[in-house]
């Protein structure tokens, strides 16, 4: 904890703290966050101050704070942060029952959990002094960060297929038509059963798949434009809009902001490197 003329400073992560941490279903983020933004993901999305406090406003509503806070699915928000350093986790609620989630993730806002913010707080600084030797499987993720399994959703059979397809294969421009048909089913039942079983419209799922994607390549030496084009969107325009719809930022500023970041994607972790 850092004082400066008697004023609160918040740490912020050093180099070596900011990392990324991204499975099919779940992603851990430390490092920067962006300047206060209204965005919208597809995703649970848990945010925890590294000290100090955090600011969330849901919906446009007023600005609520706390040192941990959680955002809906599909629910547009803003979040701001001392220090301008957060930890965060997604979710995507297509895998967890939502009914059997714990309170704190069925939460909407600002929410008091100081035992689960020293939890994730104790997680990240372990996984730091880890270093080069940890390993990780994306089956532990919940039980590292909130001791036990989440409980997972049961999908229809055919629905399930076609949202397997597009967490697989973000960039390809899957048209609901040939996703009803793949599923055998008419356009219009398709898009009836798709919502009432992921909870949200097929499109706005497939724009979310697609810009969470760009995260495996956020520190890419590559051009932008290429990236673009690589996770399957038509041209830049589209690109820089959508991407700024879900994160608030263009995706020059969220390049900039995670060249030094460290990203961990699908490997196999040690039990005994991390806690239970």
């Amino acid at each position: 904890m850092t004082f400066s003329n008697d004023v609160f400073v918040p740490r912020r992560c050093s180099s070596a703290e900011r990392m990324m941490w991204i499975t099919p279903d779940r992603i851990f983020y430390a490092g920067l966050l962006g300047a206060p933004a209204l965005h919208t993901k597809g995703a649970i999305i848990v945010y925890i101050a590294i000290e100090g406090r955090l600011k969330v406003r849901i919906a446009g509503g007023d600005w609520q704070s706390a040192d941990v806070a959680v955002v809906q699915p599909f629910v547009p928000y803003e979040v701001a942060c001392e220090g301008r350093h957060v930890l965060d986790i997604l979710i995507e609620p297509e895998t967890v029952n939502l009914d059997r989630l714990p309170p704190l993730l069925r939460a909407c806002g600002a929410v008091d959990a100081p035992e689960f913010a020293a939890r994730v707080r104790a997680t990240h600084q372990q996984m730091v002094r880890a270093g080069s030797t940890l390993d990780l499987r994306p089956a532990d993720f919940d039980n590292i960060f909130f001791g036990k399994p989440l409980p997972s959703r049961a999908l229809d059979t055919r629905i399930a297929t076609v949202l397997e397809s597009i967490k697989n294969n973000p960039s390809t421009v899957a048209a609901a038509e040939q996703c009803a048909t793949q599923a055998r089913l008419s356009f219009s039942r398709f898009l009836h059963l798709f919502k009432e079983q992921v909870g949200a419209p097929f499109r706005s799922v497939r724009t979310w798949k697609r810009a969470r994607s760009l995260l495996h390549h956020v520190n890419s030496d590559s051009r932008l434009v290429y990236v673009a084009l690589d996770i399957g969107y038509p041209d830049s325009t589209h690109f820089s809009h959508s991407i700024r719809q879900t994160y608030g930022l263009k995706p020059k500023d969220i390049f900039a902001g995670s060249r030094k970041l460290r990203i961990i994607t699908q490997q196999p972790v040690s039990s005994a490197t991390m806690p239970n």
